[in-house]
C-alpha cells in the first residue's frame, strides 16, 4: 500500500519513523511518501519537506509566516494528489494537519491520525472537525480516550511510543566510555535541552547559560537538535567551555545530574530516562498572552498533566528568571529528599503511561482497518 504521512516537528519524525517500521513488517509492499525528517528518510520514505523548514511555533510567528505555510499547504494538496495513497497518516502538527484532512476528506483518500493534537488544552471545538474528516484516531496519553468519549467519537488508545525507545532494552554506554567519547571532563553533568525549533532556543537558551557562574563545579552540555547547526547555538551561547552533543541526548541525559528542559516532548523522554529535571519555557510576550487566554490546562509539561499534578517544577515566562532557575535546580542537586521524590514520580509516570509496543500495536489496528479486518 502506499502512505502518505505529514509530521511536522522532530518528535513527530521519531514517532512516524518507529511506525513505519512496524507497517513495513506488515506490509512488505509498502511504499512511503512523507513530509517529516532524517528518520522517516533513513526508514525509506521520499521526504518532500522537512520539519525544520516548517516549525512556525506562537502566533506572531505563524502570522509573519502566514505565506509559506499557504504555499506549503497548496503544494502539499497536490502532491498527495499526485501520489494517490491508499492512506494519510497526520502526525500530530494540528494547525497545518487538520486543513489537509479536511481536504483529503473532499478527495475521499482515507485518513487516520496518530497522536492527538492537544485539543484537551485548548480548542475543544477542534474535535468536530475530527469528527467530520478523520477516519480513525490513534492517541498515545492515558486521559485522551476519555476526553473523545465526551464528544462520542471512538478513538484507539495505544500506550506511548517513547516507551518503546526508551525502556529496559535501550543501549547506552557507561560513563567512562561516554565521557571518554565525548572529550567531556569528569565533573557532574547537567544536560541542557532548549528544544528543536529555533524560536525555542533563541528565547531560552540564553536564560540557561545565564546560571553557570552559580554552579562552576558543573559542566553544563547542550542537547543539540539534529537539524540545526553549531553556530546557531554559538550565536545565544558564545562560551566554549559549555560543549555542544547532537544526537546523544539520552547519553548525555543517562549520565547528568540534572536537565533543564523546555516543554515539550523532551520532558517526557527525561523522565523516563529518569533525569531530574528543570522545565522551563518562554515565548514571544504577546503570543504568551494569547495563548494564557485559551489554554485550559493547570500545566504545561507532559509530565505534569499526566500525573495531574506539580511532579516537576515549571518555570514559565516570567517566572523563567537566572534566579528562579538557580534556585530550582539548587533544590535538585543540594536536596536528597527532593531528588528521590522526583524520581518515585517517574516511576509512576510510566506505570500510567502503559507497557512499550505502541508503534506495533497502530500499526497492526492501521492495517487492519485498512483491510476492513473486524477489530
Amino acid at each position: 500500500m502506499k502512505y502518505y504521512i505529514i509530521a511536522g516537528e522532530a518528535s513527530g519524525d521519531l514517532h512516524a519513523s518507529n511506525l513505519m517500521r512496524e507497517l513495513k513488517k506488515l506490509d512488505h509492499e509498502a511504499i512511503f511518501r512523507c513530509w517529516g525528517g532524517d528518520l522517516m528518510e533513513k526508514e525509506g520514505a521520499q521526504l518532500i519537506r522537512h520539519y525544520r523548514d516548517l516549525a512556525f511555533m506562537g502566533f506572531l510567528e505563524v502570522v509573519s509566516n502566514l505565506g509559506a505555510i499557504l504555499n506549503n499547504i497548496r503544494f502539499c494538496k497536490k502532491d498527495i494528489l499526485a501520489f494517490h495513497p491508499d492512506v494519510l497518516i497526520l502526525v500530530d502538527y494540528p494547525g497545518f494537519n487538520l486543513r489537509i484532512a479536511r481536504f483529503a476528506r473532499t478527495k475521499k483518500i482515507r485518513v487516520f491520525y496518530y497522536i492527538s493534537p492537544q485539543l484537551w488544552a485548548w480548542r475543544p471545538s477542534r474535535v468536530k472537525i475530527i469528527k467530520e474528516n478523520v477516519d480513525r484516531m490513534f492517541v498515545i496519553l492515558p486521559f485522551e480516550k476519555e476526553f473523545y468519549q465526551k464528544f462520542n467519537y471512538e478513538v484507539d488508545w495505544v500506550g506511548h511510543p517513547l516507551l518503546d525507545v526508551i525502556n529496559e532494552d535501550l543501549q547506552i554506554p557507561d560513563k567512562k566510555v561516554f565521557l571518554e567519547k565525548t572529550r567531556l571532563t569528569n565533573s557532574p553533568l547537567i544536560a541542557l535541552l532548549p528544544g528543536s525549533r529555533k524560536q525555542e532556543i533563541q528565547n531560552i537558551l540564553r536564560i540557561m547559560v545565564s546560571i553557570l557562574p552559580d554552579f562552576k563545579q558543573y559542566q553544563f552540555v547542550i542537547a543539540g537538535a539534529s537539524s540545526l547547526k553549531e553556530d546557531f547555538y554559538r550565536k545565544a551561547c558564545p562560551d566554549k567551555n559549555v560543549k555542544i552533543l547532537f544526537n546523544q541526548t539520552y547519553d548525555l541525559l543517562k549520565h547528568s545530574d540534572a536537565a533543564i528542559v523546555t516543554s515539550g516532548t523532551a520532558t517526557l523522554e527525561t523522565s523516563l530516562i529518569g533525569t531530574p529535571q528543570v522545565v522551563c519555557y518562554k515565548g514571544y510576550r504577546l503570543s504568551y498572552m494569547i495563548a494564557r487566554k485559551i489554554v485550559k490546562v493547570p500545566y504545561i509539561s507532559l509530565v505534569n498533566l499526566i500525573m495531574q499534578r506539580e511532579s516537576v517544577k515549571e518555570l514559565i515566562q516570567d517566572q523563567l528568571t537566572e534566579r528562579n532557575l538557580t534556585s530550582e535546580l539548587k533544590k535538585i542537586l543540594e536536596a536528597p529528599a527532593n531528588r528521590d521524590r522526583i524520581i518515585q514520580e517517574y516511576r509512576e509516570l510510566k506505570e500510567k503511561l502503559g507497557g512499550k509496543g505502541a508503534s506495533a500495536r497502530t500499526a497492526r489496528l492501521m492495517i487492519q482497518y485498512l483491510k476492513n479486518i473486524e477489530v
